[in-house]
């Protein structure tokens, strides 16, 4: 109130007003008269209620809200209320993002309303007049984007705290004292949030499932896994199920396939491979050509559908690599026997084979189910060493076996033609304007504990290449094959969207710091300077961070029905076909080709669309998931390295400190502003650099600097580093 004449001031009415709308806003369906309302805003003086009717009607004047009976008020809905998402930030601020607007829209803390990241909203976006950023006011949550959250319990006498580790989860969760089970203080838990009620600061919820003390091994891995919904292992039931299945090899079923046992048949995969999705024949042909099989587990002949097995396999969608283990998509009795093709076994297929010349031109093609027996096992190591030496004798050092062995001269002269055959098909995808993303692997050596004792990177070399582009191959046919047929026949493509020119332009920003730049004259220009970018920066320290930068800049790939074609890969028409022990889309395309071949009605496309969504969700949980262990890897490797000094590259700049990326390991993490002793540093964002205010000296993306380790988070999987000096 204005204490000179008893009023409320101009901006008191404002709030007033605002409070009411909001009231209003939260269920835009209902009408509420003005005791509802006071009763809400806990108001019950007469003085407050001649002022809701007044505001009342003020609202109704300006056609914000309605009357929609005698002194029943409910709000019109305008274009103002848009649904989208929730985009937190670490500040327990977020952005809405929504396909209905250009840009996205500030929501302040307190305009929140109980919204968490991701989840799907209805907001009110205000301040719309040029020249004011837009703001906004989330008046609806219509989907949580999750319920289920790991963290770390804190039990008082009578109730729980659990607070999480994700930075953009801005409030710990309540659990009521007959909801904690068995759960200890300190305890990881996993936690289903159950209510929020109006009035409280937190969401009320129950433990699910103590995951284990933190910091130890299994409860970090087990806490990546339920963080992002994702299983640890089978339901009895499925297991029981799986082992039922009938894993022999029939001569009836034989009779019913194109048998390839007589053919030159072998794998070429990691070393420590476990599941074989694919295997490649090959012959010489009487006219000079090559007849060339791609030969996949055919799983769909076991995985039914309408099986509580297909049901549990779609809903994994992936298997998960984590870097100390594998969650697979199917039971082991599938993954790792019945459908693995395994050297010296017959094995059910489904085949892509491909008559091809000498120019790599694939004149005839044929796909089927088959039947095929797998001549010899190769690791990638093995394979690279026959291309490397065009010998055939494979030293100890590097056999699977760990003895010294001779290839026989049938599958050395296959695997050296096959090294030429791909070798053209990758210039001529590459010419065509596909991007080389060989983006440098960090990998772990572990001991017997699942400790890491050392770290490598992994670097794709002619054998892995060799594999690539056969695979690619039959991805690219199967997807022809059925993408040129009229009428049109729904399928599984894997589609990959042209990139976002913003994203380019902040890419060309970044980049032009090391003297590279981008070529903006059309889509092969795009292409063709991405790739000499990509390639000119190999093994440059700058490396690990343009590639990452460069692949940030890409749109995602991901499934669908409609086909827009493969950006990335340059194709018309691409799909997944060759991996589905390991992924379901593959089983959907298996499914689909044969539906077809046999000569089957249309599919339902909206089907299938439903499908592909969840496959691609499923494969950036699974993304993520592997990113959190590499990362938290990261950091238990660096735990034993503290009082080492490490060399590394400034890999982000931001006006808190700067992100270090250590060469010789990958490990990233940061040097806070403040910690930095030389000079005072402001963060300059045109230069994007720290610059001492005395020395003037920078620090910016791609400098050398000398660091240490200063704290090591295994929960949190993070590093801060103590920053030394520049490398000069």
């Amino acid at each position: 109130m204005n204490k000179k004449n008893g009023k409320p001031s101009v901006k008191k009415e404002k709030d007033f007003s605002h409070k009411i709308y909001k009231i209003l806003s939260k269920d835009p369906n209902k009408s509420f008269n003005y005791k509802q309302i006071a009763a809400a805003l806990e108001l019950n003086d007469t003085q407050s209620r001649n002022l809701i009717i007044k505001e009342l009607k003020l609202l109704a004047g300006k056609e914000k809200i309605e009357e929609t009976d005698k002194g029943k008020y409910r709000v019109i809905s305008k274009a103002d209320y848009i649904e989208g998402t929730i985009d937190m930030t670490s500040r327990k601020t977020a952005y809405f993002v929504s396909p209905e607007l250009e840009d996205d829209v500030f929501i302040p803390t307190n305009n929140l309303n109980k919204a968490l990241d991701k989840d799907k909203v209805k907001v009110y976006i205000y301040n719309r007049r040029r020249g004011r950023r837009p703001e906004g006011e989330v008046v609806e949550i219509i989907e949580r984007h999750k319920t289920e959250f790991v963290g770390v319990i804190d039990i008082q006498k009578n109730f729980a705290f659990v607070s999480t580790a994700n930075a953009k989860m801005y409030t710990d969760i309540f659990i009521p004292k007959n909801k904690i089970g068995d759960a200890q203080h300190g305890d990881v838990v996993l936690v289903k949030m159950d209510d929020w009620p109006a009035k409280a600061d937190s969401p009320f919820g129950e433990v699910l499932r103590v995951l284990g003390k933190p910091g130890e091994h299994n409860t970090e891995i087990h806490a990546i896994l339920a963080e992002y919904g994702l299983p640890s292992d089978f339901p009895v039931d499925v297991e029981a199920y799986a082992q039922k299945i009938d894993t022999e090899i029939h001569p009836e079923e034989i009779a019913r396939r194109r048998d390839m046992r007589n053919i030159l048949t072998f794998t070429i995969d990691p070393k420590d491979a476990k599941d074989f999705d694919d295997a490649l024949s090959y012959q010489k042909l009487e006219n000079g050509n090559y007849e060339v099989g791609i030969h996949i587990a055919d799983v769909s002949y076991y995985l039914e559908e309408g099986t509580i097995l297909d049901a549990e396999a779609y809903n994994r969608a992936t298997s998960v690599y984590l870097v100390d283990r594998v969650v697979p998509m199917l039971p082991e009795v599938l993954s790792n026997y019945a459908c693995s093709l395994r050297p010296h076994e017959e094995k059910y297929t489904f085949s892509a084979i491909f008559e091809i010349n000498e120019k790599a031109e694939v004149k005839n093609q044929w796909f089927g189910r088959t039947v095929i027996y797998s001549d010899q096992r190769f690791a990638y190591e093995e394979a690279q060493h026959i291309i490397e030496t065009k010998g055939n004798t494979i030293p100890a050092e590097i056999s699977l076996t760990g003895e010294e062995y001779t290839v026989p001269a049938d599958i050395q002269d296959a695997t050296l033609k096959l090294d030429e055959l791909a070798k053209i098909l990758r210039r001529k995808r590459m010419a065509n304007g596909a991007i080389s993303f060989d983006k440098v692997e960090v990998k772990f050596n572990l001991d017997e504990n699942a400790e890491p004792v050392g770290v490598y990177f992994k670097v794709a070399k002619d054998a892995n290449h060799l594999i690539e582009e056969f695979m690619l191959l039959a991805n690219r046919k199967v997807a022809e094959f059925i993408g040129k047929q009229r009428p049109e026949k729904p399928f599984v493509y894997r589609i990959h969207d042209e990139p976002d020119e913003d994203k380019l332009i902040n890419l060309q920003t970044v980049i032009s710091k090391f003297g590279y730049s981008i070529n903006f004259k059309s889509k092969g220009d795009i292409s063709k300077s991405l790739n000499n970018l990509l390639t000119e920066v190999q093994g440059k320290k700058e490396q690990n961070l343009v590639d990452t930068l460069a692949i940030r800049s890409m749109s995602k790939a991901k499934y669908s029905t409609d086909n827009i074609g493969h950006y990335g890969l340059a194709f018309d028409y691409y799909s997944h076909f060759t991996s589905p022990i390991r992924r379901y889309p593959d089983v959907m395309a298996h499914r689909l080709l044969q539906h077809y071949l046999d000569g089957a009605k249309t599919a339902d496309k909206e089907h299938y669309e439903e499908l592909c969504v969840h496959s691609s969700n499923m494969e950036n949980l699974a993304a993520n998931a592997e990113r959190d262990s590499i990362k938290y890897m990261q950091v238990k490797f660096m735990l034993d390295h503290k009082d080492e000094e490490f060399l590394g590259v400034i890999s982000g700049v931001t006006e808190w400190g700067i992100y270090v990326e250590i060469v010789s390991n990958k490990c990233e993490g940061m040097c806070r502003i403040r910690e930095i002793k030389d000079d005072y540093y402001t963060f300059d964002e045109k230069q994007y650099a720290l610059v001492g205010e005395v020395t003037h000296n920078l620090l910016q993306l791609g400098d050398e600097v000398w660091v240490k380790v200063k704290n090591a988070d295994l929960v949190k999987k993070q590093l801060d580093f103590t920053f030394l000096r520049k490398n000069e």
